[in-house]
């Protein structure tokens, strides 16, 4: 029966999960971008509340509270989110790593290992975006070093709830329009609007661990703003270059490709050069790790590796961390499809959303997908969690 899900420990979720890499509020925006470059496929590290080190005033357990957790996206939006930024992106990587938090983000919430699994659901419910449960070693946990927890995402509640997908029939065999999980897709852009004007959007899902749904001129789904998308640059300032000059339809093309069109990259030197914006452009085609390196030599660098969630290297046109799609496509269902088949889509995309269409098609058999909603990881949690409790 899937009651006997409820009693596992959450720590069985955690099994084979790397320590999560860390940041003490002291570092700055550079030491992030250090040390998510540095960790190779690292996604996201944590920026803990307190000091590595615990004073006399404050205990282990609270020197390690996590206040957030950034990635390159992150990193991507804020040198670009004022004029400033991008006339001096040096001096931006020098601001304090706690900038790259969004005040409204939801939080991260501590669960302990012996939490069960329908505890820890429960405040993943109640609006936390990730969750961080201490390591154990050797039955102990532990609470020093760099390294002492894991990240737990919605993502691995779905994977726990999926891999004993049988216990939940028939609810799982049920359409997301039937289970009532089809929700309205929120605000979208267009193909042709300027990338800059997502970026409140783009911040948002970021917070959210979301996305942004971007439609044709028909008003059918193209794809999507993600954070992936952001992230997929080799080239941090580039990718801040890119959303500051281009339309959201070249940011896109621009994203998925290993070399972009040299169009795009004409492009995008002749508006900075035209707007004043000479030093961003001298950092355009220069690594950005290195830039970060010679403005900060981060001392948390090589901290432990990252978490298994992780974004890789580009490789285009690719497969990226188990995705098949690029990443600016956008994973899609119909009002019909099945709870299952859209959990394992999404899993298999590594996405925590699925848009949900409708085929527009014309008396000549030919038309779009016309966006009706979306399906989010919180919402198909929602469903297994009342399933816990009622079976």
């Amino acid at each position: 029966m899937a009651v006997a899900l409820r009693y596992p420990e959450v720590s069985d979720l955690c099994i084979g999960k790397p320590p999560v890499r860390s940041l003490p509020p002291s570092a700055t925006v550079a030491d992030a971008l250090a040390a998510l470059r540095s960790g190779g496929a690292a996604s996201y590290v944590a920026v803990v509340a307190g000091d590595r080190a615990p004073s006399p005033s404050r205990s282990p357990e609270k020197a390690r509270d996590v206040a957030g957790r950034v990635g390159i996206a992150d990193v991507v939006c804020f040198l670009c989110a004022d004029e400033r930024s991008l006339a001096d992106p040096a001096g931006a990587l020098r601001s304090p790593v706690s900038a790259l938090l969004p005040k409204d983000a939801p939080p991260i919430r501590r669960v302990e290992p012996h939490a069960s699994v329908l505890e820890a659901l429960d405040v993943i419910l109640e609006g936390a975006s990730a969750l961080v449960v201490p390591i154990r070693s050797g039955g102990r946990r532990r609470l020093s070093g760099g390294g002492e927890f894991c990240w737990l995402t919605h993502e691995d509640f779905v994977r726990y709830f999926l891999n004993s997908i049988a216990l939940f029939a028939p609810v799982a065999a049920l359409s997301v329009a039937a289970l009532g999980l089809v929700r309205p897709a929120g605000p979208s852009v267009r193909l042709h609007d300027p990338a800059l004007s997502a970026l409140p959007l783009l911040r948002r899902a970021l917070a959210d661990h979301s996305a942004v749904a971007v439609l044709s001129a028909a008003g059918d789904l193209a794809g999507e703003l993600s954070p992936a998308l952001l992230a997929s640059s080799s080239d941090v300032t580039a990718a801040a270059a890119a959303v500051a000059t281009l339309s959201v339809g070249d940011l896109m093309a621009f994203a998925d490709y290993a070399s972009p069109p040299e169009s795009l990259v004409r492009a995008i030197k002749s508006r900075l050069k035209g707007r004043g914006l000479d030093r961003l452009l001298d950092l355009i085609e220069e690594d950005v790790a290195d830039a970060a390196s010679v403005l900060s030599v981060s001392p948390f660098a090589t901290s432990s590796s990252s978490d298994e969630e992780s974004v890789g290297p580009k490789r285009r046109r690719r497969q990226r961390s188990g995705r098949s799609l690029s990443s600016s496509e956008a994973a899609a269902c119909h009002p019909g499809s099945s709870l299952m088949a859209v959990m394992v889509q999404a899993v298999a995309h590594r996405v925590s959303h699925v848009w949900v269409v409708e085929d527009d098609v014309d008396d000549y058999g030919s038309g779009g997908r016309r966006l009706v909603g979306i399906v989010a990881f919180a919402d198909v949690l929602s469903v297994f969690r009342e399933q816990l409790v009622e079976l």
